[in-house]
């Protein structure tokens, strides 16, 4: 009878650690959830910036950016191979929060307005989740960093 006393703990123990693992949401959702995105660019630094004593990657600004597209062509590549096509060219913005090990913990993306609908914004967005359990951003720091950019995503052929 003694576990009784420790499920409370067991459940808060799981509840905490799923809060904080990696998430895909959109910036509206993410308002809505208390996820305050100047809060998250004030802890993790930039990864390339214009000022590069600013920048995570300061001396390896080509093969981050390289890196930083193969993720997002990855991502499409991804997506395709789910059955989820774009039809054409569509756009979005996305701010990336990468732990030290380039682990993905926040994907947050804004899709211009009528670019999809809701139906297929919700099916993005369940893909995209899955991807970045499995993603992972080839170069590293000791610090946790972030990317932000417009995207045009389209079909992979």
């Amino acid at each position: 009878m003694k576990i009784f006393r420790y499920v409370p703990i067991i459940i808060l123990t799981l509840l905490s650690t799923q809060s904080f693992g990696q998430m895909a949401i959109s910036f509206e959702e993410a308002k809505n959830q208390g996820i305050n995105v100047a809060e998250l660019d004030s802890t993790y630094k930039s990864g390339i910036h214009s000022d590069p004593s600013l920048a995570v990657f300061s001396e390896q600004q080509t093969e981050y950016i390289q890196a930083y597209y193969a993720m997002i062509r990855d991502l499409s590549t991804y997506l395709n191979s789910n059955d989820f096509r774009w039809g054409g060219q569509t756009r979005c913005f996305n701010r990336i929060y990468f732990a030290a090990d380039g682990s993905i913990e926040y994907f947050i993306y804004q899709f211009e307005e009528g670019e999809l609908s809701a139906e297929r914004q919700a099916e993005f967005d369940q893909l995209l989740n899955e991807f970045i359990n499995n993603a992972k951003f080839p170069m590293s720091k000791d610090v946790k960093f972030a990317q932000c950019s417009p995207v045009n995503y389209r079909d992979t052929l």
